[in-house]
Parts: structure tokens; C-alpha cells; sequence
């Protein structure tokens, strides 16, 4: 006797994620792994006076090799003759993964300029994409999720190629996904952007094995190895330093007290000023 078959429309989102995994398919895209010793920082994310995780790290760390290897930040454009763009800025893009009810659904979040953002508000804009409304920040992909499949489409294939200055804003320039909080590695995933990045759980010794998936129409082997290494030099050395230079909140407001009065950044707030 035949099990009955029940049938369900397709929860909130998974046409979204189908439409980005689809369209991913036709990127050439190749995965590069290198183990990482990541001593240093560590050691330095252990002792620094906030909580940085090491999402924000690697968003930092990979927004500052990108500011040194323009090809990280450049895609394939053209529409009619197809050509090379090449962002200014690099645009990280986040997989979050947010539960809702007894479902669970993953969002992508934007974060322009991450090499000039400090851990903190890097990190407290983590905090952000994992408790607030879903309405309010994931407000224009929710409106895209809400289209016809057709037109979604068609949307994300004509950004994908163009080289309006809003191209990075709305693609991103790479992005990250992990699963390491998890325990969990997903070293090969969909993804629309040149390079996306992924780490594993930190091991005993430091060890951590990190992966670049890449566009191979724009990069090769070569230089995403070189990515690589130059990735962990940077977590290692500047992004280690940074980290041992957080103080607490409590004591950085008592030394903004001391000087009389407190230093605002361009946003008015030095914490969360680009």
C-alpha cells in the first residue's frame, strides 16, 4: 500500500534562494582551501574587552585584500560586449540565517566599505542582521522575494552584468557564508558574487581551514591562493592588532570623560562612522 503524499506551498524565501542558486550555475565558479594558522588572533580575540566574533574578522581582514587586489572586486559586465568592471569600494555580502516561527530563512546583508568599518560596529551590525525586524533590515530583498519568478530573474541577471555604480550595493563585491558556529563547514555554495568566502571551526592548535570560491572567467588559481595567504597575514598582523587595542565600552566612555568632551565622527558616533 502507497504512504500518502501531502503537498505545501514553498515556504517564505526558498524561491529567492532557488533563483540565486539557479542563476549560480552559470558561473564558472571553483573553490581554493588554504589551513590557516590563526594563533594570534586568536589569542587576541580571547582577550579583547568585546565580544568580536570572528565573522566580523574575516569580513575586515577580506575587505583589506580586497582594497589591495582589484580583481577581488571586479566582475564580469556587458550586456551586448561583455567587458571587465572594477568597484572603487568593496560591498560584503552576509548569509544570515534568521529563524521565524518553526521555520528557518536565509538572508543576505550589505555592508559597504568593510576594510574602514572597526570590529565593533562591524560586529554590532552582525547583532543587527540577527535580532532586528526582518521588515526593517532586510526591507528591499523581502520586496524582491515578493515579485513574479520571472521578473526576480530577470532582475538579478541584469544586475549581475552591469556596471551602474549601484551594481555594488545591490550584488556585492564578495561575500561570506559559514556554518562554522555550527560546527559545520560549507566550503562550496551558490553565489553571485567573483569570490565568496567560508571558514570552519577553529581547531585546538589554531588551525582553521578557510575557502575562497572564485569566478574563474576573472580569477585563477594563482591569484586566489595568493588571496589566501595574503588574507591570513592580514589576520594575523593588523586585525590581531586591532583587536588588542578594544577597550570596553564602560572604559572608553570614562576616557571620553577625562578629555572633556567626546570626538564624533563623520556619523557623529566614532564607533560606527565608516
Amino acid at each position: 500500500m502507497s504512504s500518502p503524499i501531502t503537498t505545501a506551498r514553498l515556504p517564505a524565501g526558498r524561491g529567492l534562494v532557488a533563483d540565486v542558486a539557479i542563476l549560480a550555475q552559470d558561473i564558472p565558479l571553483f573553490p581554493v582551501d588554504r589551513v590557516m594558522r590563526l594563533d594570534s588572533c586568536a589569542a587576541a580575540r580571547a582577550a579583547a574587552r568585546a565580544r568580536i566574533g570572528w565573522a566580523a574578522t574575516f569580513l575586515k581582514a577580506y575587505g583589506l585584500v580586497a582594497r589591495e587586489m582589484p580583481m577581488l572586486r571586479s566582475w564580469i559586465a556587458g550586456h551586448l560586449a561583455t567587458c571587465l568592471a572594477t568597484s572603487a569600494e568593496s560591498v560584503a555580502v552576509l548569509a544570515v540565517n534568521r529563524s521565524i516561527g518553526d521555520t528557518d530563512r536565509l538572508f543576505w546583508a550589505r555592508l559597504p566599505r568593510p576594510e574602514a568599518t572597526p570590529l565593533p560596529a562591524l560586529q554590532r551590525f552582525i547583532d543587527r542582521c540577527a535580532q532586528q525586524p526582518i521588515e526593517e533590515m532586510f526591507k528591499r530583498q523581502l520586496q524582491l522575494d515578493g515579485l513574479p519568478r520571472s521578473l526576480r530573474r530577470m532582475i538579478l541577471r541584469w544586475n549581475l552584468r552591469s556596471t551602474s555604480p549601484k551594481r555594488p550595493s545591490r550584488v556585492g563585491t564578495f561575500s561570506l557564508s559559514t556554518l562554522a558556529g555550527l560546527q559545520a563547514s560549507n566550503r562550496f555554495h551558490p553565489t553571485l558574487c567573483t569570490t565568496s568566502l567560508s571558514y570552519g571551526p577553529l581547531e585546538p592548535d589554531g588551525r582553521c581551514v578557510v575557502t575562497l570560491i572564485a569566478d574563474h572567467r576573472v580569477l585563477d588559481g594563482a591569484a586566489v591562493a595568493m588571496a589566501l595567504a595574503r588574507l591570513e597575514q592580514v589576520l594575523e598582523t593588523e586585525i590581531a592588532a586591532e583587536l588588542r587595542a578594544i577597550r570596553a565600552p564602560a572604559e572608553a566612555d570614562v576616557s571620553r570623560g577625562r578629555r572633556g568632551r567626546p570626538q564624533a565622527g563623520r556619523g557623529g558616533d566614532p564607533a560606527t562612522a565608516a
